[in-house]
C-alpha cells in the first residue's frame, strides 16, 4: 500500500512500519524498530514533513475506496480515547482526556465493511484531536461547526464523497451521534442507522420512545451478544422487533433561523429483548434510519446491518491495551504520537483482515498486498508446499486466506491438527512481511 506522500523512500518506509507494528502486536518504539537503526528509522518517519494524520488516513481511505466499488458497504463510525493517566507530566502537546485531568487525545476512524460477507475492507477516514486549554462557550450557545461533534458530520460527508461508486452506503453509528443535523445534512446517496440517544419530541405531539407503543411485532430474531468480559462466552438474545415512521421535530435549541427543517421524517426501528437472564442488562434498541421498514425482512435488514457496529470495537480493542497497545507508547510529543496513532489504525485493521482471513475469507489478497507483489507472494506460497495434498496452499490465489496459509506456514504450522494459533500467525506475517519489502525494494531498483 505505497503512500501517496512526497519521498519514495518515506512512503516506503510507511508500508514497512504497518508491517512491523502488525508483525510485533506493539506501538513500542523499541520493539517495532527492533535494534537501534530500526528505532531510528521509525523516529525519521514520525518526523518526516511529508507525513501528517491527514496524508496517512487519505491514503489509506483512497486505496479502501477502490476496493468498495460495486459494492453493498456498510461504513461504520465512532470515538475512543487514549488517556495517559499517571503519566501526564511527561507528554507535550496534549490537553485533557475525558475526565479532565489526565493528558489524553480522541481517535474517530471511520471504516469500510462488506454488507454481505461483513469482512473489514479498510479504514475510510480518521480524524484525531487533544482538547484545548481554553475556554469555550456553554455547549447549547455553540454551532454545530464549533463542536467536537461535527466529526459525525465529517465522516458521513467525506465518506459518501470516498464512495461515490459504491453499489450502496449506509452509515452506522452509535447514540453520540444522534444529532439532528446529521440527519437534516445526510449526503446524497448515503442512508443512516443511528441508535437514538434521546427521547425525542414528534411533530405530532408525541416522544419517541413511546411512538411504537401500541405498533406489532414484525418477527423476533435471535442474535448473537458478544463476551463483554474476560471469561464471559457471550450468549444469544432474542429480539422482538417493532418498525414505523416518525417525524421527528427541530430541537428546541435549534433555532428557526438556524436553516433546518421544522421536520424531518424517518423509520424508528425498535429491537428489545426477550427474558433477559439479567433485565438490567436488557438489549433495547431504537435505531433511527433513512431505511424503509415496512416488513419484516427490511426491519430485520436494518438490524443486521447495526449489528457490525461490532467490528469497529474490534478495531479499538485491537489498537489499544488488548492488541498493539497504542496506551502504552512512550512518545510525548503530541504531533508525532498522532501519526503512530493513525498508523496504529491502519495496522490494527489490517491485524483483523488477517484473522478473518485465517477462518478462510474471501476477501481479495490486495486488501493487505499491493498487487505488484502478488508474483513474489505466489512464488513464496509455492516455497512451503509440500509433497502432499494437506501441504498445498489450497486456498485461491487472489484471496486473503491464501494470504494468510503462507504467514501461517511461514511461521511453523504443519498443515495438521489444530489451525494455526494468534502467535504462529503474528511470526508469519512478521516473516512474510520481510520478504515482501525485499522484493519491493528489488523491484523499485529495478524501475
Amino acid at each position: 500500500m505505497p503512500f501517496a506522500i512526497g519521498d519514495v523512500r518515506v512512503a516506503e518506509r510507511g508500508e514497512w512500519l504497518i508491517d512491523r507494528i502488525v508483525a510485533t502486536g506493539s506501538l513500542v518504539i523499541r520493539k517495532i524498530g527492533e535494534d537501534r537503526a530500526g528505532e531510528m528509522a521509525v523516529h525519521r518517519f514520525l518526523s518526516s514533513p511529508y507525513v501528517s494524520v491527514s496524508s496517512i488516513a487519505e491514503t489509506v481511505a483512497a486505496r479502501t475506496a477502490q476496493h468498495c466499488v460495486g459494492r453493498h458497504i456498510v461504513a461504520v463510525q465512532d470515538s475512543s480515547e487514549i488517556n495517559f493517566k499517571d503519566r501526564s507530566a511527561r507528554r507535550r502537546g496534549l490537553g485533557a482526556g475525558g475526565n479532565g485531568r489526565d493528558a489524553g487525545f480522541f481517535l474517530h476512524p471511520v471504516i469500510a465493511v462488506d454488507a454481505q460477507d461483513e469482512a473489514v475492507i479498510g479504514l475510510l477516514g480518521a480524524q484525531i484531536w487533544t482538547r484545548g486549554q481554553a475556554k469555550v462557550a456553554p455547549r447549547r450557545d455553540r454551532s454545530i461547526t464549533d463542536k467536537e461533534s461535527m466529526r459525525w458530520l465529517d465522516g458521513c460527508n467525506s465518506t459518501a464523497e470516498l464512495l461515490g461508486e459504491a453499489a450502496s452506503v449506509t452509515m452506522i453509528a452509535d447514540r453520540e451521534s444522534d444529532i439532528y443535523e446529521l440527519f437534516s445534512g445526510r449526503p446524497d446517496r448515503l442512508e443512516l442507522i443511528v441508535r437514538s440517544a434521546q427521547d425525542r419530541s414528534l411533530a405530532d405531539g408525541g416522544r419517541l420512545f413511546a411512538a411504537l407503543t401500541e405498533a406489532g411485532e414484525l418477527c423476533r430474531r435471535s442474535i448473537r451478544v458478544a463476551p463483554q468480559r474476560p471469561g464471559d462466552p457471550g450468549r444469544t438474545a432474542l429480539l422482538a422487533i417493532k418498525a414505523g415512521c416518525v417525524r421527528i421535530a427541530r430541537p428546541n435549541s435549534r433555532k428557526a433561523s438556524s436553516g433546518l427543517p421544522d421536520d424531518i421524517t424517518l423509520t424508528l426501528v425498535e429491537a428489545v429483548e426477550i427474558d433477559p437472564p439479567n433485565p438490567k442488562q436488557a438489549i433495547v434498541w431504537r435505531l433511527l434510519t433513512t431505511h424503509p421498514a415496512t416488513n419484516a425482512e427490511q426491519a430485520e435488514a436494518i438490524i443486521d446491518r447495526y449489528r457490525l457496529r461490532w467490528r469497529i470495537e474490534q478495531v479499538f480493542r485491537a489498537l489499544k491495551s488488548d492488541g498493539i497497545q497504542l496506551d502504552d507508547t512512550q512518545l510525548a510529543d503530541a504531533e508525532r504520537l498522532f501519526i503512530l496513532a493513525a498508523m496504529g489504525l491502519a495496522a490494527a485493521v489490517r491485524t483483523i483482515q488477517l484473522v478473518d482471513a485465517r477462518d478462510g475469507s474471501s476477501r481479495p489478497t490486495t486488501d493487505v498486498i499491493d498487487p505488484t507483489l502478488m508474483a513474489g507472494l505466489q512464488a513464496i506460497s509455492r516455497s512451503k508446499e509440500g509433497g502432499t495434498a494437506k501441504q498445498k496452499n489450497p486456498h485461491p490465489p487472489q484471496s486473503l486466506a491464501f494470504v494468510a496459509w503462507v504467514a501461517a506456514r511461514l511461521g511453523g504450522w504443519n498443515c495438521y491438527g489444530k489451525p494455526p494459533g494468534p502467535k504462529t500467525m503474528q511470526n508469519g506475517w512478521r516473516e512474510l512481511a520481510a520478504m515482501l519489502t525485499g522484493i519491493a525494494i528489488a523491484l523499485h531498483d529495478a524501475n
